[in-house]
């Protein structure tokens, strides 16, 4: 009986270890160091719910960096991404927050080096032929001078974070080419313009797997969701702000580019 009182000590602390351990599990560890650099697909323009600090980059907290983030919880994450930027933008201005702890990066680039602003602009306000020429004289840069390009930010990429995932993400088809009626661009604008989309996602696909680095081709999650598809994740001809028109809604960052990420990460 003298022991019985020890005893139920002892008892009563094991008891409390064990729930300690059952109820408070291993501890969570944080992801990867992540940073997202690129354009305006992903800064988030069209996305809403921007982040009013970073002006006319149109960072968005609904843009897919940032839903990954918030997801992940990494051990730290610089959002550069900037609308407009091109391949150049990206080298002289976005790695400064790459190092050797980097562990992910993403980026969508090269669209605005070959041109899509003008070359979406030319063709809502301009003939077929001209659209036509238009997207071919991009087409021909995409082929000729870009891989160029993203050889030399993909470079500076791994050279600043040489131990990290890179990420790299493609550009969605514009058009649902199977749509009964779709009001707007004609039937052959609509046509060319997804034949340069998928040049510029051949073309970033294969620079990008000469350096080891994942590609997410987005025209697979965004089938069916393309501009006239009825349900689409992309916004058309937006009149304010117009640096909306033609990029991802919010439902297009987080269907269509953070589960390729996701899958890639």
């Amino acid at each position: 009986m003298k022991l019985s009182r020890p005893l139920t000590a002892l008892t009563a602390l094991a008891s409390a270890l064990t729930a300690a351990l059952v109820f408070s599990g291993p501890a969570q560890a944080a992801g990867p160091a992540y940073v997202a650099l690129g354009d305006s697909y992903s800064a988030g323009n069209g996305a809403g719910n921007y982040i009013s600090s970073s002006g006319d980059c149109h960072r968005s907290n609904s843009a897919y960096p940032a839903l990954w983030a918030a997801a992940h919880s990494p051990s730290s994450f610089t959002f550069a991404a900037c609308s407009g930027a091109v391949t150049t933008d990206v080298t002289n201005s976005q790695l400064g927050g790459l190092n050797s702890s980097t562990g992910l990066v993403s980026l969508t680039i090269g669209g605005n080096d070959a041109g899509f602003s003008d070359v979406m602009t030319t063709c809502v306000t301009g003939s077929d032929s001209t659209c036509v020429n238009r997207v071919s004289t991009a087409e021909t840069y995409i082929r000729n001078t870009l891989p160029g390009r993203l050889n030399t930010t993909y470079n500076a990429i791994r050279a600043k974070a040489p131990n990290a995932k890179v990420v790299v993400l493609g550009y969605p088809d514009m058009y649902d080419l199977s749509a009964w009626i779709c009001v707007g661009l004609s039937s052959t604008k609509h046509q060319k313009i997804d034949e340069a989309a998928d040049v510029l996602d051949s073309t970033i696909a294969s620079v990008a797997a000469s350096h080891g680095f994942a590609f997410g081709d987005v025209r697979s999650t965004f089938k069916g969701h393309e501009l006239c598809s009825g349900d689409d994740y992309l916004h058309s001809l937006v009149i304010s702000p117009s640096w909306e028109s033609y990029h991802p809604t919010a439902t297009g960052h987080s269907a269509g580019y953070l589960p390729l990420l996701n899958a890639n990460d």
